[in-house]
């Protein structure tokens, strides 16, 4: 016999605050902080204060602690950031290594792509091209070894192709890449676009 009670307590509602906050957490390339939070947050009708949004991130951050959540809103340097639990990091990089000799999906192939013809290139750089988060493509990608950081931008981790990935489609250097670049939005104009967003 079941030990799970078939009829649970509800649980308490979340504020809407904390609802939104999650949700910028879950589709942030980057660590952001309090400040842009509650610049996104706030409209004409109601400003939301930074001191709120930073009380709701600790909030946030320890109960997913308390709880044993399969991820953790890590802070550094004032800014915040979802990770995978780091006890569980054995389980992820078995699941994210796994089958690495199966041919990538369709959205790791866009964003090597994106990153083959426009590197370096940053996540939200791939992002604007792609029209969708590809934070975990980008793990998985690097992982495999096909693509690895090259510097910084504005803050921001800077990829490119690897040697392995010359190796893996044959090619000795990206000069012998297809001409497919035109068909590709330039990053001066991604940036732009970024600039603004901001």
């Amino acid at each position: 016999m079941s030990d799970m009670n078939p009829n649970p307590a509800p649980l308490p509602q979340v504020s809407v605050l904390r609802s939104r906050v999650e949700s910028l957490l879950l589709v942030s390339d980057e660590a952001v902080t309090p400040t842009e939070l509650a610049r996104v947050l706030s409209n004409e009708e109601k400003a939301v204060p930074e001191a709120e949004v930073a009380r709701t991130l600790h909030e946030i951050a320890a109960e997913y602690e308390a709880r044993g959540n399969g991820f953790e809103l890590r802070e550094h340097e004032g800014a915040f950031r979802l990770y995978t639990r780091r006890a569980n990091s054995d389980v992820v990089e078995a699941k994210l290594l796994d089958g690495t000799q199966q041919r990538l999906s369709r959205a790791a192939l866009e964003t090597l792509a994106v990153v083959a013809y426009r590197q370096p290139v940053t996540r939200s750089q791939v992002a604007a091209v792609r029209g969708v988060n590809c934070d975990g493509v980008m793990r998985t990608l690097s992982l495999r070894g096909l693509i690895a950081e090259t510097g910084e931008q504005g803050g921001a981790h800077l990829y490119s192709t690897t040697e392995l990935f010359l190796e893996q489609i044959g090619i000795e250097s990206l000069e012998e890449l297809p001409d497919l670049a035109p068909l590709l939005p330039e990053v001066d104009s991604i940036d732009s676009l970024d600039n603004i967003d901001n």
